[in-house]
Protein backbone atom coordinates (compact mmCIF):
# COMPACT_ATOMS: atom_id res chain seq x y z
CA UNK A 1 0.00 0.00 0.00
CA UNK A 2 1.53 3.76 -0.95
CA UNK A 3 2.33 5.04 2.32
CA UNK A 4 2.48 9.04 1.17
CA UNK A 5 2.37 11.03 -1.89
CA UNK A 6 -0.59 13.07 -3.44
CA UNK A 7 -3.56 10.70 -3.95
CA UNK A 8 -4.33 9.25 -7.40
CA UNK A 9 -6.98 11.22 -9.48
CA UNK A 10 -9.28 8.96 -11.58
CA UNK A 11 -11.80 9.76 -13.94
CA UNK A 12 -14.14 7.52 -15.09
CA UNK A 13 -15.90 8.21 -18.67
CA UNK A 14 -19.35 6.64 -20.85
CA UNK A 15 -21.54 8.28 -22.83
CA UNK A 16 -23.91 10.71 -20.88
CA UNK A 17 -22.57 10.41 -17.31
CA UNK A 18 -26.03 9.08 -15.67
CA UNK A 19 -25.21 5.03 -16.21
CA UNK A 20 -22.11 3.32 -16.66
CA UNK A 21 -19.50 5.96 -14.96
CA UNK A 22 -21.49 7.12 -12.08
CA UNK A 23 -21.89 3.46 -11.34
CA UNK A 24 -18.12 3.08 -11.43
CA UNK A 25 -17.18 6.62 -9.22
CA UNK A 26 -19.88 5.10 -6.78
CA UNK A 27 -18.40 1.75 -6.33
CA UNK A 28 -14.33 2.62 -6.54
CA UNK A 29 -14.99 5.51 -4.10
CA UNK A 30 -16.98 2.69 -1.60
CA UNK A 31 -14.55 -0.12 -2.30
CA UNK A 32 -11.61 2.30 -1.44
CA UNK A 33 -13.22 3.17 2.00
CA UNK A 34 -14.26 -0.31 2.55
CA UNK A 35 -10.45 -1.10 1.93
CA UNK A 36 -9.07 1.61 4.17
CA UNK A 37 -7.16 3.15 0.87
CA UNK A 38 -9.59 6.35 0.27
CA UNK A 39 -6.96 8.35 1.08
CA UNK A 40 -4.98 7.32 -2.01
CA UNK A 41 -7.90 8.36 -4.41
CA UNK A 42 -9.57 10.89 -6.05
CA UNK A 43 -12.65 9.57 -8.60
CA UNK A 44 -14.77 11.27 -10.26
CA UNK A 45 -17.09 10.67 -13.34
CA UNK A 46 -17.98 12.57 -16.49
CA UNK A 47 -19.30 11.90 -19.84
CA UNK A 48 -17.99 12.32 -23.58
CA UNK A 49 -21.46 14.08 -24.14
CA UNK A 50 -23.11 16.67 -22.28
CA UNK A 51 -26.96 15.16 -22.98
CA UNK A 52 -27.59 15.27 -18.82
CA UNK A 53 -25.06 17.87 -17.50
CA UNK A 54 -25.97 18.45 -14.12
CA UNK A 55 -28.75 15.63 -13.62
CA UNK A 56 -28.38 12.67 -11.62
CA UNK A 57 -27.95 8.65 -12.42
CA UNK A 58 -30.54 7.19 -14.01
CA UNK A 59 -32.84 5.89 -11.15
CA UNK A 60 -32.18 2.67 -12.41
CA UNK A 61 -29.04 2.97 -11.65
CA UNK A 62 -29.26 4.10 -8.48
CA UNK A 63 -31.82 1.68 -7.28
CA UNK A 64 -29.26 -0.91 -8.80
CA UNK A 65 -26.50 0.19 -7.16
CA UNK A 66 -28.35 1.10 -4.05
CA UNK A 67 -29.58 -3.14 -3.71
CA UNK A 68 -25.58 -3.72 -3.48
CA UNK A 69 -24.83 -1.07 -0.42
CA UNK A 70 -23.97 2.12 -2.92
CA UNK A 71 -25.05 5.70 -2.52
CA UNK A 72 -25.08 7.57 -6.15
CA UNK A 73 -27.53 10.25 -5.08
CA UNK A 74 -24.88 12.78 -4.88
CA UNK A 75 -23.50 12.49 -8.40
CA UNK A 76 -24.19 15.36 -10.77
CA UNK A 77 -23.65 14.73 -14.52
CA UNK A 78 -20.96 16.22 -16.51
CA UNK A 79 -18.75 16.38 -19.54
CA UNK A 80 -15.11 15.51 -19.95
CA UNK A 81 -13.76 18.79 -20.42
CA UNK A 82 -9.66 19.43 -21.64
CA UNK A 83 -8.95 20.35 -18.16
CA UNK A 84 -9.58 16.87 -17.35
CA UNK A 85 -6.64 15.75 -18.76
CA UNK A 86 -4.40 17.74 -17.12
CA UNK A 87 -6.08 17.27 -13.83
CA UNK A 88 -6.74 13.49 -13.72
CA UNK A 89 -3.62 11.01 -13.58
CA UNK A 90 -6.11 8.40 -14.84
CA UNK A 91 -9.27 8.67 -17.46
CA UNK A 92 -10.89 5.48 -17.57
CA UNK A 93 -12.88 4.70 -20.34
CA UNK A 94 -16.30 2.44 -20.34
CA UNK A 95 -15.89 1.52 -24.04
CA UNK A 96 -13.98 1.31 -26.95
CA UNK A 97 -15.51 4.40 -28.10
CA UNK A 98 -15.19 6.39 -25.58
CA UNK A 99 -11.39 5.04 -25.71
CA UNK A 100 -11.09 6.48 -28.81
CA UNK A 101 -13.09 9.62 -28.30
CA UNK A 102 -10.83 10.52 -25.19
CA UNK A 103 -7.76 9.70 -26.90
CA UNK A 104 -8.70 12.22 -29.71
CA UNK A 105 -9.75 15.01 -27.41
CA UNK A 106 -5.96 14.47 -25.70
CA UNK A 107 -4.26 18.54 -24.79
CA UNK A 108 -0.85 18.29 -25.60
CA UNK A 109 -0.08 18.82 -22.07
CA UNK A 110 -2.17 15.89 -20.94
CA UNK A 111 -0.77 14.32 -17.78
CA UNK A 112 -3.53 11.83 -17.90
CA UNK A 113 -3.07 7.82 -19.04
CA UNK A 114 -6.00 6.69 -20.85
CA UNK A 115 -7.01 3.36 -20.68
CA UNK A 116 -9.83 1.01 -21.03
CA UNK A 117 -11.71 0.58 -17.25
CA UNK A 118 -12.24 -3.72 -17.70
CA UNK A 119 -8.39 -3.55 -18.41
CA UNK A 120 -8.11 -4.32 -14.32
CA UNK A 121 -10.70 -6.89 -14.21
CA UNK A 122 -8.94 -9.85 -14.27
CA UNK A 123 -10.89 -11.82 -16.43
CA UNK A 124 -12.22 -8.99 -19.22
CA UNK A 125 -8.67 -7.19 -19.97
CA UNK A 126 -9.94 -4.81 -23.36
CA UNK A 127 -13.51 -5.87 -22.78
CA UNK A 128 -16.31 -2.73 -23.13
CA UNK A 129 -18.74 -2.62 -20.14
CA UNK A 130 -21.82 -2.72 -22.42
CA UNK A 131 -24.74 -0.10 -22.09
CA UNK A 132 -27.66 -0.74 -19.93
CA UNK A 133 -29.80 2.30 -21.41
CA UNK A 134 -31.95 0.46 -23.20
CA UNK A 135 -32.28 -2.59 -21.84
CA UNK A 136 -34.05 -4.13 -18.73
CA UNK A 137 -33.02 -4.35 -15.23
CA UNK A 138 -30.45 -7.33 -15.99
CA UNK A 139 -27.98 -4.44 -17.63
CA UNK A 140 -27.62 -2.78 -14.97
CA UNK A 141 -26.75 -5.57 -12.62
CA UNK A 142 -24.22 -6.94 -15.18
CA UNK A 143 -22.95 -3.18 -15.40
CA UNK A 144 -22.57 -3.82 -11.17
CA UNK A 145 -21.08 -7.12 -11.62
CA UNK A 146 -18.19 -5.44 -14.62
CA UNK A 147 -17.34 -2.43 -12.47
CA UNK A 148 -17.00 -4.20 -8.63
CA UNK A 149 -14.18 -6.52 -10.13
CA UNK A 150 -12.78 -3.92 -12.58
CA UNK A 151 -12.78 -1.58 -9.38
CA UNK A 152 -10.94 -3.94 -6.88
CA UNK A 153 -8.23 -4.68 -9.23
CA UNK A 154 -7.76 -0.83 -9.88
CA UNK A 155 -7.70 -0.33 -6.29
CA UNK A 156 -5.11 -3.07 -5.68
CA UNK A 157 -2.94 -2.04 -8.67
CA UNK A 158 -2.89 1.72 -7.71
CA UNK A 159 -3.10 1.61 -4.14
CA UNK A 160 0.41 -0.83 -4.22
CA UNK A 161 1.75 1.31 -6.42
CA UNK A 162 4.84 3.26 -5.43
Amino acid sequence: MRASGPPTRVLFVCTGNICRSPTAEGVARAMAERAGVAHCFVFDSAGTQGYHADQAPDPRTVAAARKRGYDLTPLRARRVTSADFRNFDLLLALDAGHLGMLRAQAVPESRAEVRLLLDYHPERTGQDVPDPYYGGPEGFEQVLDLVEGASAGLITALASAP
